[in-house]
């Protein structure tokens, strides 16, 4: 009997250990969906503070910048996702970015909901686990 409850015992460990990684994978994947949200607000503010002949430093990529005078604030190039752009005037452009945002924050509550189910999941087998050794104490 004692080895059956070593077996049962290092399977919840293994089913924790899983449970956990999936946690980490989900908590890495809202860290970058609120990213891609601070990168839309900056955006969304840029856009609603930036005149026409404002000068702008533009990444090029690598860590180097450029900077630019925007020549029309109204002329915006927004991303529409599947590798579409499309220009839109200042207020479509932040219409589209807030939409945007709002389709994150549900992605966001969905994979916290899950989460959450992983961790209530997770404490309950951490319970199994332990009643499993006390009893294999006695």
């Amino acid at each position: 009997m004692m080895g059956g409850g070593q077996q049962q015992l290092q399977q919840l460990s293994q089913e924790l250990q899983a449970i956990d990684e999936e946690i980490e994978t989900l908590q890495s994947e809202i860290d970058d969906l609120q990213t891609e949200q601070s990168d839309i607000n900056d955006a969304v503010e840029a856009i609603e503070t930036l005149d026409t002949g404002a000068t702008v430093q533009v990444p090029l990529g690598g860590g180097a910048y450029i900077r630019a005078e925007i020549q029309d604030i109204d002329e915006i190039i927004v991303d529409l996702g599947g590798d579409f752009a499309a220009e839109q005037e200042a207020d479509d452009a932040v219409d589209a970015l807030r939409t945007k945002q709002d389709a994150l924050d549900g992605r966001i509550d969905d994979v916290q909901a899950e989460v959450d189910e992983l961790e209530a999941e997770s404490s309950e087998l951490e319970q199994q686990a332990q009643q499993m050794q006390q009893q294999m104490q006695q």
